[in-house]
């Protein structure tokens, strides 16, 4: 067995990285290749702080050897979505996601590549914390580009019609006088209105009962989540009813203690020893950014500060922390842009936002 058979064997154990499979196409060129990959590992030190949906558009330039870093939290109950496109077909970019450890260090512990082919990721949140990304183009390539990074509710929502706007009580709202903490979420609606299995799974029992009043529960799986529906009006299903996501298992009501409140649905989730969760990751609705190439023309990779002092945050917005400075006629490099905030790194690698308005971008000739 020659070395490619014996590499392609170990490839179905191990399976590489679209990132470890163009590595060896440098092989035999080391220069290039040595530069991209250090734009990768100072990349893995920026700390520039992103809420999510977020977006970003900008150029890829072939042999800037650039690399982006974002930093955001998720929480347990998401599904995190990365997405690029870009306007030159097969170009490749690279993303890597990291969880970051709450230890001084802030180590950074991979958690999932992009395949070969794909440039988009998917990753179900089993940690609520700290997460970075990272995303690298290939090193021969110039291509306009667009980012987008978002969130998706591992299940769905649990009221028919209704949406984020419908939920008034949330998870640790006091309750009793501050006796104890609401363990769930409150979503108003009329009553009768159609209430949703969340996600597929058994019914493993019904009941008119305690607190809850007229409710169901719903489990996931053998070690998955119990899921609890109160205050129904009706229980339209029966123990040990096997449910599809949307099916309707009771209508809106306010039967238990909620007898002198107005309708609604009690969703709570519990899982395991931890007993219940919080379960707002689980069901809230989230953007979606659209993809939008409406700028045709391709931007210099630079931009020139066109104000006397312009500050340099570590997140796209003025409450961002102030992390550097510049000045009348300093040139930086150009990664990107989110709405009104250029993605940018000075001529000391440190990378940053700074308003738009406090800069031009020069746009180069067709």
């Amino acid at each position: 067995m020659n070395c490619k058979q014996v590499r392609k064997a170990t490839d179905l154990i191990t399976n590489p990285s679209a990132r470890e499979l163009y590595a060896r196409e440098f092989e035999d060129d080391s220069v290039h290749f040595s530069q991209w990959e250090r734009a990768f590992e100072a990349s893995r030190n920026d700390s520039l702080q992103i809420d999510l949906p977020y977006s970003e558009t900008g150029t890829y330039f072939s042999k800037l050897y650039r690399s982006y870093a974002y930093d955001f939290h998720l929480q347990k109950g998401e599904s995190l979505f990365v997405d690029v496109e870009t306007d030159s077909v097969g170009k490749k970019v690279f993303l890597d996601l990291y969880n970051i450890s709450t230890d001084s260090l802030a180590t950074l512990k991979h958690i999932k590549s992009n395949d070969k082919g794909k440039v988009s990721l998917e990753y179900s949140v089993e940690q609520s914390g700290e997460y970075k990304l990272i995303v690298q183009p290939e090193i021969t390539t110039t291509t306009r580009f667009f980012l987008r990074t978002y969130t998706k509710p591992l299940f769905g929502f649990p009221v028919a019609g209704k949406d984020n706007k419908a939920i008034q009580s949330f998870w640790g709202a006091a309750r009793d006088g501050g006796k104890r903490s609401h363990e769930g979420l409150d979503i108003f609606a009329d009553r009768g209105t159609p209430v949703l299995a969340v996600a597929d799974g058994r019914v493993s029992s019904t009941g008119n009962r305690g607190l809850g009043g007229k409710q169901v529960w719903q489990r996931t799986g053998m070690f998955g989540y119990a899921l609890y529906y109160a205050h129904l009006d009706s229980i339209l299903v029966s123990s040990g009813a096997n449910l599809k996501t949307g099916d309707t298992l009771g209508l809106v009501g306010n039967t238990g203690n909620a007898r002198t409140t107005s309708p609604h649905l009690h969703f709570g989730i519990y899982e395991g020893y931890r007993g219940a969760i919080d379960p707002l990751p689980f069901v809230q609705i989230s953007e979606i950014p659209e993809f939008d190439y409406s700028e045709n023309q391709q931007e210099s990779p630079f931009l020139v500060i066109n104000a006397s002092r312009a500050n340099l945050r570590n997140s796209p917005t003025t409450k961002g922390q102030k992390i550097g400075e510049a000045i009348k006629n300093d040139t930086l490099s150009l990664l990107g842009k989110t709405d009104a905030w250029a993605h940018i790194q000075n001529k000391e690698g440190r990378k940053a936002f700074v308003h738009l308005s406090l800069a031009t971008i020069p746009v180069l000739p067709n």
